[in-house]
């Protein structure tokens, strides 16, 4: 492969002229004669001009998370997450930055962008305003107008849910799921519930004594379905809220000695990695998590590198993976 080099040896001019032309200097002073036995020299000897690829700028991206580790643990929706936030920082080569509620505007000095990953209240989302920062919430959309965020489709997903199970023949049809509070103490809504409740009533197969609300773990999915079968109110179907909570109910089922999905149907939410190996493999609403965290690094580049000015807030599908942990009662 010919070399700048070669060609300045056959033109007769310097290494420096030769780069000058092919790079089209308009500053060189030559003449146009030299310019041309030089472009032709090039396409003789086949020399390909490199392009130079611009430089990418080094980002500090800060990650602040809601929750604690051992949230992160007892539920491994934003574990995912974090982590295919932290897999694209690493491959763009950008630096992360743990945030706290405790950082302020000078201690995140060098930080060029934030991902808020969870739930904040009020008083919270102001703080993280007037650090001055882009910033793109995950799971949450708490200003549409000075925020970019990344939501999951919950409606159609609890819609989809609940034609499933009618679809399978199920009339009673209940649902296991949580409350929290954010950090000033106010009550979270969960979508989920909303919008069960609401299709429920739609197709007037709503009984409020089906359902159960605890917290987001193992343990309640646990607790509220031994509730339903001792006040004797178990439905034939299950919605629960998360998969974790809904590994819980296997548990409890077990020790019912009822049989999934014989006896109950259970469908989860998450699609986490063990989902797939639970007995019965559960059926589940598959969120795209690692979509979600990738996306989120994506949404700061084009605040920070290109300069984008208008918020993107993105409602991210959902899709229901069938397995085996509900039955068709129709047959």
């Amino acid at each position: 492969m010919a070399t700048i080099k070669d060609i300045a040896a056959k033109a007769g001019v310097s290494i420096a002229t030769v780069s000058r032309v092919l790079n089209h200097d308009e500053t060189l002073n030559a003449q146009e004669e030299t310019k041309q036995r030089i472009m032709e020299i090039a396409e003789e000897l086949e020399y390909e001009v490199r392009v130079q690829k611009k430089r990418k700028k080094k980002l500090k991206i800060g990650v602040f998370c809601s929750y604690s580790p051992k949230e992160e643990l007892e539920d491994p929706y934003y574990l995912c997450i974090r982590l295919a936030i932290e897999k694209k920082l690493e491959e763009e080569g950008y630096r992360k930055q743990a945030v706290t509620a405790a950082d302020t505007g000078d201690s995140l000095a060098g930080v060029d962008g934030v991902v808020c990953l969870g739930t904040f209240s009020k008083s919270r989302v102001e703080k993280i305003a007037s650090w001055g920062r882009p910033t793109v919430f995950i799971d949450v959309n708490p200003d549409p107008m000075q925020f970019d965020s990344i939501v999951v489709d919950y409606k159609n997903a609890i819609y989809r849910i609940i034609d499933y199970f009618v679809e399978n023949g199920h009339t009673k049809i209940g649902f296991i799921g949580a409350s929290d509070c954010d950090q000033d103490g106010e009550l979270l809504p969960d979508l989920r519930s909303e919008y069960f409740r609401n299709a429920l009533i739609k197709k007037n197969l709503y009984h409020p004594e089906y359902i159960k609300i605890g917290s987001y773990y193992a343990r309640d999915g646990y607790r509220l379905l031994k509730n339903l079968q001792e006040e004797g109110n178990l439905p034939t179907a299950l919605f629960v809220a998360n998969d974790s909570m809904a590994a819980g109910a296997y548990k409890a089922a077990y020790e019912l000695g009822l049989s999934i999905p014989d006896d109950i149907s259970i469908i989860g939410f998450n699609d986490i990695p063990t989902a797939k190996y639970m007995i019965p493999p559960l059926t589940t609403i598959r969120l795209y998590m690692e979509f979600m965290g990738e996306y989120a690094v994506q949404l700061l580049e084009e605040r920070i590198i290109q300069g984008r000015e208008v918020c993107v807030n993105m409602v991210v599908p959902t899709k229901l993976y069938v397995r085996d942990s509900v039955k068709n009662i129709k047959k």
